[in-house]
């Protein structure tokens, strides 16, 4: 899910390439152009640039983290929800998102590097996830509003990706994007209800929606000017659609859902162009977003500390699920022998 890590190099190194990727020459690039020419896909077996497979590693992992790392400041409010439909509903969701997460390491395992280095880098800080979920859910408004805007962009980006020219990362998209247009009805749906309520529930939904908005429109990346990994990903289909056409196309997406929930969007530029057909809205402040990727929003520490100590907690499961697959590998050796 999420995308402006996608742009963000993490420093995290890509796995050794396969013995068959060292052997670049002439006629297996001309092969892979050709591929990404015709709009075919790349398999894991085919032969691929370093660069292409380096960009790959790095995207899919950062949307890996982002899924898993998206699962804490919902999960944080499943205790509390309002109700047992609520619950139900929010502990579905962040089961989806570790589903996604799963998804999308195996992806990313097919290029070469394995699951105990993508968590490596992202426990020790060196790998990047979407910068959205370093900031706090203080009331249940902001699990609607998660559900609402956060998913909201996030299909709006993935969607294009079901068309990645790498095949298990776009057939894996498939999935994670049918599960996330749900994810974005259930939050719509529930801020509805509550713009049917009391006065502070309308207010709740309000306030959330001025929290989170500004970091949402941000959530698609750099403008398309300072963001210079785009156009070779777009050249190579790993990419299909610009950071700036994707913000307007959920600006232009969202204002009528708004209106229909009776909220204002707090962007006193925020009006129809008439000419160019597109709402134009006003600056983005990317001061923020930066000091919120490197590390200096205001949940960052927290939610990597939480996410370790996660990961931590559970090697017993891992040492015991590795234990239990060993002995019966033994078992099935000696029956076959």
């Amino acid at each position: 899910m999420y995308t402006q890590s996608f742009n963000v190099q993490d420093g995290q190194a890509a796995a050794p390439a396969p013995a068959v990727a060292l052997a670049e020459n002439a006629a297996a690039q001309a092969k892979f152009d050709a591929k990404i020419n015709a709009d075919d896909k790349i398999e894991p077996q085919d032969w691929m640039p370093d660069n292409y497979r380096k960009t790959l590693v790095r995207q899919i992992s950062q949307h890996a983290h982002s899924e898993i790392v998206g699962m804490l400041p919902e999960g944080n409010w499943i205790s509390r929800a309002p109700s047992l439909k609520r619950k139900a509903i929010l502990i579905a969701k962040v089961q989806d998102e570790g589903g996604h997460g799963l998804y999308l390491y195996s992806a990313a395992e097919t290029l070469g590097t394995s699951r105990d280095q993508m968590l490596e880098g992202l426990h020790s800080g060196r790998a990047k996830y979407s910068s959205i979920f370093n900031y706090p859910t203080l009331t249940w408004a902001d699990v609607g509003v998660i559900g609402w805007l956060v998913d909201g962009a996030a299909i709006m980006n993935q969607i294009p990706l079901c068309r990645c020219s790498y095949g298990p990362y776009a057939r894996a998209m498939i999935r994670v994007c049918k599960e996330e247009s749900f994810h974005q009805r259930q939050g719509y749906e529930a801020l509805l209800v509550m713009m049917q309520g009391t006065a502070a529930q309308k207010a709740m939904v309000q306030d959330a929606v001025n929290r989170w908005w500004w970091k949402c429109l941000a959530m698609f990346g750099p403008p398309d000017s300072d963001s210079p990994n785009s156009d070779q990903a777009m050249r190579w289909g790993i990419k299909r659609i610009s950071n700036d056409d994707l913000r307007q196309k959920f600006v232009d997406a969202t204002v009528p859902q708004a209106k229909v929930l009776g909220i204002s969007l707090p962007d006193p530029d925020l009006k129809w162009n008439e000419q160019r057909q597109h709402y134009d809205f006003g600056a983005i402040d990317w001061d923020e977003f930066w000091a919120t990727v490197n590390g200096n929003g205001p949940c960052n520490k927290e939610r990597l500390a939480t996410r370790v100590k996660a990961h931590n907690d559970g090697q017993w499961v891992r040492e015991a699920a590795l234990a239990y697959a060993s002995k019966h590998r033994a078992v099935a050796h000696k029956e076959a022998a």
